[in-house]
């Protein structure tokens, strides 16, 4: 495993344990947590990941390509947020870009209800 973990990293995690439709198994997660609780806390905040891009529509998903060291194009799900000790952390897969964390940013604040929509003028979104 990576010595750093930081915002932004993806890694294989054992998500065991799991109930009704919550993902589960050895999969890749996000990172989403700050890093002064990456650094501090002995459990990270993590969004999980799946291959199966189907619903590219849903607002609290982000898309994530191969070249962030995943084996396919996925999707991280929002909506999937779980707390998890970094002991169920494994291998690490890579680190998303500025931009995609924006895009992650953005579905996470709609997934918990804090997104705020952009002001309308002249029947425009600015």
């Amino acid at each position: 495993m990576k010595g750093t973990i930081r915002r932004g990293d993806i890694f294989y995690a054992d998500l065991s344990g799991t109930v009704g439709s919550e993902q589960g198994g050895i999969r890749p997660v996000l990172v989403i947590q700050n890093d002064v609780g990456n650094r501090s806390s002995s459990t990270i905040i993590t969004a999980a990941i799946t291959s199966k891009v189907k619903r590219l529509d849903m607002p609290t998903h982000a898309k994530l390509g191969k070249r962030f060291g995943l084996a396919e194009d996925s999707i991280v799900l929002l909506e999937q947020i779980r707390t998890i000790d970094k002991s169920r952390l494994s291998q690490y897969v890579g680190s998303v870009d500025q931009l995609t964390m924006k895009e992650v940013d953005r579905a996470l604040s709609i997934s918990v209800g804090s997104y705020t929509a952009p002001a309308k003028r002249g029947g425009r979104i600015e």
